[in-house]
Protein backbone atom coordinates (compact mmCIF):
# COMPACT_ATOMS: atom_id res chain seq x y z
CA UNK A 1 0.00 0.00 0.00
CA UNK A 2 2.24 2.68 -1.30
CA UNK A 3 2.22 5.80 0.62
CA UNK A 4 -0.83 4.15 2.92
CA UNK A 5 1.38 1.76 5.76
CA UNK A 6 2.77 4.56 7.77
CA UNK A 7 3.30 4.63 11.55
CA UNK A 8 -0.11 6.40 12.75
CA UNK A 9 -2.52 3.98 10.88
CA UNK A 10 -0.13 0.99 11.72
CA UNK A 11 -0.82 2.09 15.31
CA UNK A 12 -4.29 2.57 14.76
CA UNK A 13 -5.40 -1.00 13.43
CA UNK A 14 -2.90 -2.57 15.59
CA UNK A 15 -5.37 -1.03 18.74
CA UNK A 16 -8.42 -2.82 16.79
CA UNK A 17 -6.66 -6.48 16.57
CA UNK A 18 -4.32 -6.61 13.64
CA UNK A 19 -1.27 -9.00 14.86
CA UNK A 20 0.86 -7.99 12.02
CA UNK A 21 1.57 -4.68 10.28
CA UNK A 22 3.69 -3.84 7.37
CA UNK A 23 5.38 -0.74 6.36
CA UNK A 24 4.80 0.73 2.87
CA UNK A 25 7.30 -0.43 0.22
CA UNK A 26 10.89 0.90 0.54
CA UNK A 27 13.05 1.47 -2.30
CA UNK A 28 16.35 0.83 -1.08
CA UNK A 29 18.87 3.13 -3.11
CA UNK A 30 16.86 6.12 -1.26
CA UNK A 31 17.06 4.61 2.14
CA UNK A 32 20.74 4.15 1.48
CA UNK A 33 21.44 7.71 -0.40
CA UNK A 34 18.42 9.85 0.57
CA UNK A 35 18.37 10.78 3.82
CA UNK A 36 15.60 12.78 4.44
CA UNK A 37 13.90 9.55 3.23
CA UNK A 38 15.49 7.00 5.05
CA UNK A 39 14.52 9.05 8.34
CA UNK A 40 10.76 9.82 7.09
CA UNK A 41 10.76 6.12 7.53
CA UNK A 42 12.55 5.13 10.55
CA UNK A 43 10.53 7.28 12.54
CA UNK A 44 9.13 5.63 15.04
CA UNK A 45 9.62 2.28 13.40
CA UNK A 46 9.63 -0.68 15.72
CA UNK A 47 8.44 1.04 18.46
CA UNK A 48 6.49 -0.89 21.51
CA UNK A 49 3.24 0.27 19.81
CA UNK A 50 4.17 -0.50 16.40
CA UNK A 51 5.03 -4.24 17.25
CA UNK A 52 5.34 -6.50 15.45
CA UNK A 53 6.40 -5.05 12.28
CA UNK A 54 7.65 -5.74 9.00
CA UNK A 55 9.35 -3.71 6.84
CA UNK A 56 8.97 -4.18 3.30
CA UNK A 57 11.22 -3.51 0.45
CA UNK A 58 11.54 -4.10 -3.28
CA UNK A 59 14.51 -4.30 -6.08
CA UNK A 60 16.25 -6.51 -8.04
CA UNK A 61 20.11 -5.78 -6.14
CA UNK A 62 21.00 -8.39 -3.86
CA UNK A 63 23.67 -6.43 -2.74
CA UNK A 64 21.71 -3.13 -2.52
CA UNK A 65 18.65 -4.90 -0.50
CA UNK A 66 20.82 -6.71 1.89
CA UNK A 67 22.41 -3.15 2.84
CA UNK A 68 18.93 -1.82 2.91
CA UNK A 69 17.40 -4.51 5.01
CA UNK A 70 20.21 -4.50 7.17
CA UNK A 71 19.59 -0.64 8.09
CA UNK A 72 16.12 -1.40 8.64
CA UNK A 73 16.39 -4.74 10.62
CA UNK A 74 17.07 -3.19 14.19
CA UNK A 75 13.68 -1.63 13.79
CA UNK A 76 11.32 -4.32 12.84
CA UNK A 77 10.70 -7.84 13.35
CA UNK A 78 10.74 -9.37 9.88
CA UNK A 79 11.99 -7.99 6.03
CA UNK A 80 9.26 -8.43 3.40
CA UNK A 81 10.42 -9.23 -0.44
CA UNK A 82 7.96 -7.50 -2.50
CA UNK A 83 7.52 -9.56 -5.91
CA UNK A 84 3.87 -8.59 -6.14
CA UNK A 85 3.47 -4.56 -6.80
CA UNK A 86 1.64 -4.24 -10.33
CA UNK A 87 2.17 -0.66 -10.78
CA UNK A 88 3.90 0.82 -13.61
CA UNK A 89 7.03 2.18 -11.80
CA UNK A 90 7.41 -1.23 -10.84
CA UNK A 91 8.03 -2.28 -14.37
CA UNK A 92 9.98 0.10 -15.37
CA UNK A 93 11.94 -0.24 -12.42
CA UNK A 94 12.22 -4.04 -12.80
CA UNK A 95 11.26 -4.85 -9.26
CA UNK A 96 7.52 -6.12 -7.45
CA UNK A 97 5.27 -7.99 -9.68
CA UNK A 98 7.70 -8.04 -12.80
CA UNK A 99 10.46 -10.70 -10.85
CA UNK A 100 8.08 -13.33 -11.34
CA UNK A 101 8.81 -14.38 -14.76
CA UNK A 102 10.47 -17.88 -15.01
CA UNK A 103 13.46 -16.03 -16.59
CA UNK A 104 13.49 -13.99 -13.13
CA UNK A 105 13.61 -17.09 -10.46
CA UNK A 106 17.58 -17.34 -10.30
CA UNK A 107 17.76 -13.50 -9.44
CA UNK A 108 15.04 -13.51 -6.52
CA UNK A 109 16.73 -16.61 -4.87
CA UNK A 110 19.58 -14.59 -5.50
CA UNK A 111 18.21 -11.77 -3.52
CA UNK A 112 16.08 -14.12 -1.11
CA UNK A 113 18.86 -15.76 0.24
CA UNK A 114 21.37 -13.24 0.23
CA UNK A 115 19.09 -12.04 2.57
CA UNK A 116 18.34 -14.95 4.27
CA UNK A 117 22.00 -15.64 5.23
CA UNK A 118 22.74 -11.47 5.71
CA UNK A 119 20.08 -10.55 8.29
CA UNK A 120 19.09 -11.49 11.65
CA UNK A 121 15.25 -11.34 11.41
CA UNK A 122 13.37 -13.69 9.24
CA UNK A 123 12.55 -12.60 5.49
CA UNK A 124 9.33 -13.12 3.95
CA UNK A 125 7.70 -12.67 0.08
CA UNK A 126 4.88 -11.38 -1.12
CA UNK A 127 3.56 -12.43 -4.42
CA UNK A 128 1.26 -12.47 -7.09
CA UNK A 129 -0.03 -15.54 -9.47
CA UNK A 130 2.55 -17.04 -11.88
CA UNK A 131 1.40 -18.50 -15.74
CA UNK A 132 -0.64 -20.83 -13.85
CA UNK A 133 -0.92 -23.05 -10.57
CA UNK A 134 1.85 -25.24 -11.03
CA UNK A 135 4.38 -22.24 -11.86
CA UNK A 136 3.20 -20.59 -9.02
CA UNK A 137 3.69 -23.78 -6.73
CA UNK A 138 7.34 -23.87 -8.27
CA UNK A 139 8.29 -20.45 -7.86
CA UNK A 140 6.91 -20.90 -3.99
CA UNK A 141 9.34 -23.89 -3.25
CA UNK A 142 12.26 -21.88 -4.73
CA UNK A 143 11.66 -19.14 -2.23
CA UNK A 144 11.10 -21.82 0.39
CA UNK A 145 14.19 -23.46 -0.24
CA UNK A 146 16.38 -20.25 -0.39
CA UNK A 147 15.50 -19.44 2.83
CA UNK A 148 11.91 -17.58 3.05
CA UNK A 149 10.53 -18.54 6.54
CA UNK A 150 6.85 -17.43 4.80
CA UNK A 151 5.34 -16.62 1.48
CA UNK A 152 2.23 -14.35 1.19
CA UNK A 153 -0.07 -14.69 -2.02
CA UNK A 154 -2.41 -12.48 -3.64
CA UNK A 155 -4.33 -14.89 -5.69
CA UNK A 156 -4.55 -12.33 -8.35
CA UNK A 157 -2.50 -11.86 -11.97
CA UNK A 158 0.05 -8.84 -12.67
CA UNK A 159 -1.55 -7.99 -15.52
CA UNK A 160 -3.80 -5.23 -15.84
CA UNK A 161 -6.25 -7.04 -17.97
CA UNK A 162 -5.92 -10.28 -16.22
CA UNK A 163 -5.92 -9.10 -12.45
CA UNK A 164 -9.05 -7.10 -12.95
CA UNK A 165 -10.95 -9.98 -14.02
CA UNK A 166 -13.00 -11.35 -11.08
CA UNK A 167 -12.28 -12.32 -7.52
CA UNK A 168 -8.57 -13.49 -6.32
CA UNK A 169 -8.55 -17.02 -6.95
CA UNK A 170 -7.77 -18.93 -3.22
CA UNK A 171 -7.65 -22.11 -4.84
CA UNK A 172 -4.00 -21.12 -5.89
CA UNK A 173 -3.92 -20.48 -1.91
CA UNK A 174 -5.02 -23.31 -0.99
CA UNK A 175 -2.42 -25.41 -3.11
CA UNK A 176 0.23 -23.66 -1.63
CA UNK A 177 -0.52 -24.31 1.54
CA UNK A 178 -0.96 -27.71 0.94
CA UNK A 179 2.25 -27.93 -1.01
CA UNK A 180 4.65 -25.87 1.33
CA UNK A 181 6.46 -26.47 4.76
CA UNK A 182 6.72 -22.67 5.71
CA UNK A 183 3.50 -20.93 6.61
CA UNK A 184 0.93 -19.32 3.99
CA UNK A 185 -0.25 -16.19 4.62
CA UNK A 186 -3.90 -15.47 2.00
CA UNK A 187 -4.59 -11.78 0.22
CA UNK A 188 -7.27 -10.82 -1.53
CA UNK A 189 -11.49 -11.40 -1.33
CA UNK A 190 -11.55 -9.66 2.01
CA UNK A 191 -14.23 -7.15 2.78
CA UNK A 192 -15.39 -8.10 6.14
CA UNK A 193 -15.07 -10.30 8.83
CA UNK A 194 -17.09 -13.46 8.10
CA UNK A 195 -14.69 -13.58 4.78
CA UNK A 196 -11.02 -13.75 6.88
CA UNK A 197 -13.35 -16.88 8.28
CA UNK A 198 -13.95 -18.34 4.84
CA UNK A 199 -10.62 -17.96 3.68
CA UNK A 200 -9.19 -19.25 6.52
CA UNK A 201 -11.29 -22.56 6.54
CA UNK A 202 -10.98 -22.73 2.70
CA UNK A 203 -7.13 -21.80 2.04
CA UNK A 204 -6.30 -23.37 5.99
CA UNK A 205 -3.57 -20.55 5.22
CA UNK A 206 -1.60 -19.25 8.49
CA UNK A 207 -2.82 -15.66 8.15
CA UNK A 208 -4.96 -13.13 5.95
CA UNK A 209 -3.61 -10.25 4.57
CA UNK A 210 -5.73 -6.97 4.41
CA UNK A 211 -4.95 -4.48 2.20
CA UNK A 212 -7.93 -1.95 0.63
CA UNK A 213 -10.47 -3.29 2.88
CA UNK A 214 -8.42 -1.97 5.98
CA UNK A 215 -7.94 1.29 4.45
CA UNK A 216 -12.02 1.70 4.92
CA UNK A 217 -12.03 0.15 7.85
CA UNK A 218 -9.64 0.31 10.08
CA UNK A 219 -10.89 -1.79 13.23
CA UNK A 220 -11.98 -5.15 10.69
CA UNK A 221 -9.91 -7.67 12.83
CA UNK A 222 -12.07 -6.65 15.25
CA UNK A 223 -15.15 -7.45 13.58
CA UNK A 224 -15.74 -3.64 14.36
CA UNK A 225 -17.53 -0.92 11.54
CA UNK A 226 -16.63 2.32 13.07
CA UNK A 227 -18.56 5.81 12.76
CA UNK A 228 -16.16 7.43 10.10
CA UNK A 229 -15.79 10.53 12.11
CA UNK A 230 -15.03 8.98 15.14
CA UNK A 231 -12.53 6.31 13.80
CA UNK A 232 -11.18 9.73 11.63
CA UNK A 233 -10.76 11.51 14.62
CA UNK A 234 -9.03 8.55 16.68
CA UNK A 235 -6.54 8.37 13.42
CA UNK A 236 -5.70 12.46 13.84
CA UNK A 237 -5.02 12.07 17.52
CA UNK A 238 -2.31 9.42 16.90
CA UNK A 239 -0.85 11.76 14.30
CA UNK A 240 -0.42 14.15 16.89
CA UNK A 241 0.89 11.80 18.95
CA UNK A 242 3.75 10.74 16.61
CA UNK A 243 4.37 14.10 14.82
CA UNK A 244 6.15 14.13 11.11
CA UNK A 245 5.14 10.21 10.49
CA UNK A 246 2.63 10.98 7.94
CA UNK A 247 2.32 13.78 5.38
CA UNK A 248 -0.61 15.71 5.32
CA UNK A 249 -1.47 13.84 1.67
CA UNK A 250 -1.18 10.94 3.69
CA UNK A 251 -3.67 11.95 6.08
CA UNK A 252 -5.89 13.25 3.78
CA UNK A 253 -6.43 9.70 2.16
CA UNK A 254 -6.90 8.29 4.84
CA UNK A 255 -9.63 10.03 6.14
CA UNK A 256 -11.26 9.77 2.64
CA UNK A 257 -11.19 5.97 2.66
CA UNK A 258 -13.12 6.29 6.63
CA UNK A 259 -15.63 8.35 5.55
CA UNK A 260 -16.00 7.28 1.77
CA UNK A 261 -16.55 3.79 3.12
CA UNK A 262 -20.02 4.81 4.50
CA UNK A 263 -20.62 8.37 3.14
CA UNK A 264 -19.62 8.05 -0.76
CA UNK A 265 -23.26 8.24 -1.57
CA UNK A 266 -24.30 10.87 0.15
CA UNK A 267 -25.12 14.19 -1.72
CA UNK A 268 -22.73 16.10 0.56
CA UNK A 269 -19.79 13.91 -0.50
CA UNK A 270 -18.06 15.60 -3.32
CA UNK A 271 -18.46 18.61 -1.47
CA UNK A 272 -16.46 16.93 1.55
CA UNK A 273 -13.92 16.00 -0.64
CA UNK A 274 -13.09 19.52 -2.46
CA UNK A 275 -13.13 20.81 1.52
CA UNK A 276 -10.82 17.84 2.77
CA UNK A 277 -8.40 18.80 -0.24
CA UNK A 278 -8.38 22.42 0.70
CA UNK A 279 -7.37 21.37 4.29
CA UNK A 280 -3.58 22.55 4.66
CA UNK A 281 -3.24 21.19 8.76
CA UNK A 282 -4.75 18.30 11.08
CA UNK A 283 -6.80 20.84 12.81
CA UNK A 284 -8.47 22.27 9.65
CA UNK A 285 -9.51 18.54 9.08
CA UNK A 286 -10.70 18.16 12.49
CA UNK A 287 -12.51 21.26 12.23
CA UNK A 288 -14.02 19.88 8.69
CA UNK A 289 -15.08 16.71 10.56
CA UNK A 290 -16.09 17.78 13.77
CA UNK A 291 -18.65 20.83 12.21
CA UNK A 292 -19.47 20.35 8.54
CA UNK A 293 -19.46 16.79 8.24
CA UNK A 294 -21.29 16.28 11.53
CA UNK A 295 -23.86 18.76 9.98
CA UNK A 296 -23.91 17.05 6.99
CA UNK A 297 -25.05 13.78 8.42
CA UNK A 298 -27.55 15.41 10.11
CA UNK A 299 -25.66 15.02 13.63
CA UNK A 300 -24.61 17.73 16.34
CA UNK A 301 -21.23 18.98 15.99
CA UNK A 302 -18.52 17.01 18.20
CA UNK A 303 -17.04 18.54 21.17
CA UNK A 304 -13.27 18.78 21.17
CA UNK A 305 -12.88 16.51 24.19
CA UNK A 306 -14.43 13.54 22.94
CA UNK A 307 -12.84 10.20 22.96
CA UNK A 308 -13.08 8.85 20.11
CA UNK A 309 -11.41 5.72 20.99
CA UNK A 310 -13.63 5.19 23.50
CA UNK A 311 -16.60 5.98 21.38
CA UNK A 312 -15.25 3.21 18.26
CA UNK A 313 -13.95 0.81 21.10
CA UNK A 314 -18.19 0.61 22.89
CA UNK A 315 -19.75 -0.06 19.49
CA UNK A 316 -18.93 -4.05 20.24
CA UNK A 317 -16.53 -5.87 22.29
CA UNK A 318 -13.47 -6.83 20.37
CA UNK A 319 -13.60 -10.22 18.75
CA UNK A 320 -10.11 -12.61 19.78
CA UNK A 321 -7.60 -12.94 16.88
CA UNK A 322 -7.96 -16.25 14.78
CA UNK A 323 -4.50 -16.45 14.50
CA UNK A 324 -1.17 -15.07 15.63
CA UNK A 325 2.05 -14.49 13.94
CA UNK A 326 4.83 -15.78 16.52
CA UNK A 327 5.28 -18.97 14.00
CA UNK A 328 6.04 -16.28 10.78
CA UNK A 329 8.61 -14.39 12.98
CA UNK A 330 11.00 -16.89 14.54
CA UNK A 331 13.82 -18.03 12.39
Amino acid sequence: MVNQSDLPFRLLVHRYNASLAFTQMLLPDRLLNDQEYSEFHLRGLGSDSDRPVVVQLCGDDPDLVVRAARKMQGSCDAIDLNLGCPQEAAREGHYGGYLLGQKEWPLVEDIVSAMSHSLTVPVSAKIRLCQNTPATVDFSQHLEAAGASWVTLHARHVSARRRRRGAADLEHVKKLKETLRIPVVSNGNVRTWEDIENNRAFTGADGIMVGESLLANPCLFANVTPDPVHISLEYLDVCREHPDTATIETVQTHIRHFVDSQCSRRPWFNQFRSALGRCQTLADIEALLRNKVQRWRGLPPLLVDDNQSEMVRKQSSLTAQFSHYAPLLTR
